[in-house]
C-alpha cells in the first residue's frame, strides 16, 4: 500500500488536504499538523484547511485511525481535537526549542529551498508588535505559525509562560477548524441540501485566500506606506 503511494506521489499533493484523508488518514493529519507548527520546513502544509476538511471527516478518520467510534459525533470530534491539539502543542514546543537552541545563528542563515529569512523576520515583527498574544495569534495565520514559536525561543520567552499560550492557542485553533467544518457541513446539508465533500477544492482555496488576506494587506500597506 505504501509502495503505492510512494510511486503516485508528487510534492504538490502535500498541499491538498484530501491527500492526508485518503491516503493516511489520523496519523497523517497530527504528523502535518506537527510539522506545521513546528519545524521551519514545514511552513507551506495546509493547516487551516486540513483541520477544516479533518471535521468534516471527522467519525471517519476517529473510527480508522483509533480503531473504535466513541457513540456520537460531537464525542469524536472532541476526542479527535484532543489528539491533534496534542500535535499541535508538541510541535510549538519543538519549535520553541529548536529557537532556544539555535538562537541568533538563524537570522545569519542563507536562504535555501525550504528555509526563507524573510518568513523568519515577519514572525519576528508580529512577535514584537503583540507579545505573549502573538503565540495564539499566530496559530490563525499560515506561516507565521510556523515561526512563531522558533522566534519566541530565540528571545528568550519564559517557558512558563509560552506554554500558557501554546496551549490555549492550539486548542483554540484545533477545536474552532474542527468544529467549522463538522458543523458547517451538516448545516449545509440540512439547510440546502449541499453536500461540502463534494467541493473539496472550492474550499480549500476560499479558506486559504481567507487566512492568507491578513498578510497580503499588511505587505500591500507597507509599500503604500514606503511610497
Amino acid at each position: 500500500m505504501l509502495d503505492l503511494i510512494l510511486l503516485d506521489f508528487h510534492w504538490t499533493q502535500l498541499l491538498q488536504p484530501q491527500w492526508y484523508i485518503e491516503n493516511g488518514g489520523l496519523w497523517f493529519i497530527v504528523f502535518a499538523v506537527f510539522a506545521e507548527t513546528g519545524l521551519f520546513a514545514g511552513f507551506f502544509l495546509p493547516g487551516d484547511s486540513l483541520l477544516f476538511v479533518t471535521g468534516i471527516f471527522s467519525n471517519d478518520l476517529v473510527q480508522k485511525g483509533l480503531g473504535i467510534s466513541f457513540g456520537g459525533s460531537f464525542i469524536n470530534l472532541v476526542v479527535l481535537g484532543i489528539v491533534i491539539s496534542l500535535a499541535g502543542i508538541l510541535g510549538n514546543y519543538a519549535g520553541y526549542w529548536f529557537g532556544r537552541k539555535s538562537g541568533p545563528f538563524l537570522f545569519e542563515r542563507k536562504d535555501t529551498f525550504l528555509f526563507k529569512k524573510k518568513y523568519l523576520l515577519q514572525a519576528k515583527e508580529f512577535y514584537d508588535k503583540h507579545g505573549g498574544g502573538a503565540i495564539v495569534m499566530a496559530r490563525f495565520i499560515p506561516i507565521v505559525r510556523t515561526f512563531a514559536p522558533i522566534v519566541a525561543g530565540i528571545v528568550g520567552m519564559d517557558s512558563k509562560k509560552f506554554t500558557w499560550y501554546n496551549v490555549v492557542g492550539c486548542v483554540a485553533w484545533v477545536f474552532s477548524m474542527l468544529f467549522a467544518g463538522h458543523y458547517l457541513q451538516q448545516l449545509f446539508l440540512r439547510a440546502f441540501h449541499f453536500d461540502l465533500t463534494k467541493h473539496l477544492e472550492v474550499i480549500v482555496i476560499g479558506i486559504v485566500l481567507i487566512t492568507t488576506a491578513p498578510v497580503f494587506i499588511k505587505i500591500f500597506t507597507e509599500k503604500k506606506k514606503k511610497k
